[in-house]
């Protein structure tokens, strides 16, 4: 395809969904209980795997969110449209794809390019909700005031609360990091008084739950709980979790629940062959932990020892446990107050993460390991409970899902597909691909960031492929077309053979490619 095309397609997309969103900003529809309109209880989980008791992993004990799951519908292949925080949130919540809010790293607001799009919780607040938020919802550090009536904090924690420490040692550890910040200038101080600091990747918490962010905000989301049951209008309830989010923190019960000899390791720990070196990067993210910064092996060298690799799983896995107590403990809550009848309940997890595929220990791909994400929505309005899904979704189908589920007209601007008819047939599908990007160059080591790319990827039922272009961070356009990716999930599920370049696929490439231009509407 021309690549005069292709840029101006992305700038006249970009226009489209401003003028689009400028219309939106004033919809507003009457709402209140008597209408019997659902109420919305909404559990993002940051970091979290698609690894859980529903989702077949026997290891891991998620007794809670597998309850949930049995009242609603697990999508098995729901994929988010960026591997990283700010712009797979900025999408699920915009319900437009990353090119189109302009956001493709973590320091950029969508409202810098996009002031009067409507948000997911924004737009129930227009058309008569109560909005909460507490946690992570929209990115922690970019969050979205007009969005919600209430925006929680608990307090007594940092601004940005995931690096919370309570054993004496890692304590000591981190106030003399924060002093020595301090002293060189290169510390500042939150709104609430606190300095960001990670020392460790992982603590074996000596605490009960509130002692870590999580538990406590568990405890005040019930408390609102409580509140909300008496409001005369439905309400949208965001309680978004930190962990499993580095570090790895949580109490010591959790620890306890796994053998940690017993816990299996990655049997792909190498990258995927014929694949540009690029692809895998060194997982700048896990590096600026203290124990982790001198001796975490680039994707290219032998993989991590062993005992690190299981500590660090074991410590991953204590804290989804420690998530699945919180969400339990909210769900014990929504059905004690008798609201749990009329509340749709959806709990999703913003990107996968590696803990040793492809000598990996990170997100950041377009690989399905960090693509692939959980989405479970039950509850009120769901028909097909107990069930799963193997139909192709994404995370830009969550946004017009609940304004169907809740009975608004759905704006016509989303660029994903409601999934109320998978929640009334599990066997039903609603597109043919899902769509996924990673802009590489504005992460890790200054060597890979001399040369920003782009790969865009189409994920299809049987395959998975990319094409990875250059990028002009001026323009913010794609250019040239420098790398190819294929991988057959009928024969290779952890996509560790590239066969892009098999004589064979020549024309399956060619569609894969059509199908990616579709996607992205170059």
């Amino acid at each position: 395809m021309n690549l005069k095309l292709i840029k101006l397609s992305v700038v006249v997309q970009f226009l489209v969904i401003l003028v689009a969103c400028n219309g939106e900003k004033n919809v507003k529809v009457e709402v209140t209980q008597e209408n019997n309109k659902p109420n919305i209880l909404f559990i993002p989980i940051d970091d979290l795997r698609p690894e859980l008791g529903c989702y077949g992993n026997d290891l891991v004990i998620s007794p809670n969110i597998d309850k949930l799951a049995e009242n609603g519908v697990v999508f098995n292949n729901a994929y988010c449209q960026q591997a990283v925080c700010t712009p797979s949130r900025t999408s699920l919540l915009t319900g437009l794809r990353p090119d189109s809010t302009q956001v493709w790293d973590l320091r950029t607001h969508f409202r810098t390019y996009l002031p009067n799009v409507v948000s997911l919780p924004q737009f129930f607040k227009n058309n008569g909700y109560y909005t909460v938020g507490l946690g992570k919802t929209f990115h922690n550090t970019l969050q979205d005031s007009i969005a919600w009536n209430e925006y929680l904090h608990v307090d007594g924690f940092p601004f940005d609360p995931d690096a919370v420490y309570v054993n004496h040692d890692n304590i000591v550890e981190q106030k003399e990091l924060e002093l020595k910040r301090l002293k060189s200038g290169k510390a500042k101080f939150d709104k609430y008084g606190f300095i960001y600091s990670k020392t460790r990747s992982s603590e074996m918490g000596i605490s009960e739950d509130d002692a870590y962010y999580d538990g406590a905000q568990t405890t005040l989301a019930i408390k609102k709980l409580k509140a909300l049951k008496n409001s005369k209008t439905p309400f949208f309830l965001s309680v978004g979790f930190y962990k499993p989010h580095l570090p790895f923190n949580a109490p010591k019960k959790y620890w306890d629940l796994y053998n940690r000899d017993k816990i299996p390791l990655a049997n792909n720990q190498y990258t995927p062959k014929d694949s540009p070196e690029f692809s895998i990067h060194g997982d700048a993210e896990l590096r600026g932990y203290v124990d982790a910064k001198n001796n975490l092996p680039k994707p290219n060298e032998a993989p991590w020892d062993e005992d690190k690799q299981r500590e660090l799983i074991h410590a991953y896995y204590a804290c989804v446990s420690y998530i699945d107590a919180q969400v339990g403990r909210l769900l014990n809550e929504l059905n004690q107050l008798g609201l749990a009848e009329n509340t749709i309940v959806v709990l999703w997890g913003d990107h996968g993460w590696k803990l040793g595929e492809h000598n990996g220990w990170g997100k950041q791909t377009n690989y399905e390991i960090d693509t692939r994400v959980p989405l479970i929505i039950s509850g009120n309005g769901v028909k097909s409970k107990g069930k799963t899904s193997h139909a192709l979704t994404e995370f830009v189908d969550v946004y017009p899902t609940l304004c169907d589920m809740a009975g608004f007209n759905v704006p016509e601007h989303l660029q994903g597909l409601s999934l109320k008819p998978v929640l009334e047939d599990s066997e039903a599908t609603i597109k043919d691909a899902a769509y996924s990007q990673f802009l590489l160059g504005r992460y890790g080591p200054p060597e890979a960031r001399k040369q920003e790319r782009m790969g865009y990827t189409v994920r299809t039922d049987r395959y998975r492929y990319v094409e990875w272009y250059t990028w002009n961070k001026n323009k913010n356009v794609p250019e040239q077309l420098i790398a190819r990716e294929l991988f057959d999930h009928e024969n290779d599920t952890q996509e560790n053979y590239n066969i892009v370049n098999n004589p064979e696929q020549e024309v399956l490439i060619k569609q894969l490619s059509n199908k990616i231009k579709e996607g992205f509407t170059f």
